[in-house]
């Protein structure tokens, strides 16, 4: 199981949300690339990095943050937030990134990602799946839709997406313990999928739990920054 340490930006910043809400702010680093640096140091060899900014804005936003982590840090990085558009994707390709995430644009725009999985392939490319009560949420999770989570993924199962990160926003920053229901239905209904478990990770007992049901990963993030798991602790897993 990979273990995914998250690295959430505003203005610059590394900061944690609490289920999704930019008013429950809560600022841990100044400087992202120091926090980037600290995993590195531990032998992790991931990280998830989220343009909370460019999320709610609709645009990349935080390049500069980016830059700084994939050129001086060997992390393995996928990246999210406010991906709109061709030149973006190629761009952050180009800046090292090696996944990205897509979430809003996958609900508002099927078409055009699907053409995005043909053109820069299934293993760049991961569904974001923010879950509130069953249903996707977009645009930050600021917005909720009426699409259904599992005929949200067998739609894009059926062309070629491989990797999935699902959230539960109801979990997240909670530090409450994973939905692990919401994860053995989406492996039972999903098994060909690298299912990456994001969302309310509060001990190591949470995470091998999620190991042992069989989730490709886990994204890992209040936990870590709030001492509840060493980061030691995390690469022994």
């Amino acid at each position: 199981m990979r273990i995914i340490p998250a690295i959430d930006i505003i203005d610059g910043k590394c900061v944690r949300l609490t289920q999704g809400d930019y008013a429950q702010k809560k600022v841990y680093n100044e400087n992202p690339l120091d926090v980037a640096r600290s995993f590195e140091d531990q032998g992790l060899q991931y990280v998830h990095l989220v343009d909370l900014d460019g999320a709610k804005a609709g645009k990349v936003t935080n390049w500069k943050v980016v830059e700084s982590i994939t050129k001086n840090t060997g992390l393995i990085v996928d990246f999210g937030g406010g991906i709109k558009t061709d030149d973006e994707i190629r761009k952050l390709f180009d800046c090292g990134v090696k996944q990205v995430n897509l979430g809003s644009i996958a609900v508002k725009e099927p078409k055009k990602v699907i053409e995005w999985i043909e053109t820069f392939g299934s293993d760049t490319i991961i569904l974001s799946a923010d879950v509130k009560q069953g249903k996707i949420a977009i645009s930050g999770w600021q917005e909720n839709s009426s699409l259904n989570i599992t005929t949200f993924l067998r739609d894009y199962i059926q062309h070629g997406i491989e990797y999935v990160t699902c959230t539960d926003i109801s979990t997240d920053g909670m530090l409450t313990g994973p939905n692990m229901e919401l994860y053995k239905t989406l492996l039972l209904s999903f098994p060909q999928l690298h299912l990456v478990a994001s969302g309310g990770v509060s001990n190591l007992e949470d995470l091998q739990e999620l190991k042992r049901i069989g989730v490709d990963g886990v994204i890992v993030g209040k936990a870590i920054y709030e001492g509840r798991v060493r980061l030691e602790e995390l690469v022994s897993l």
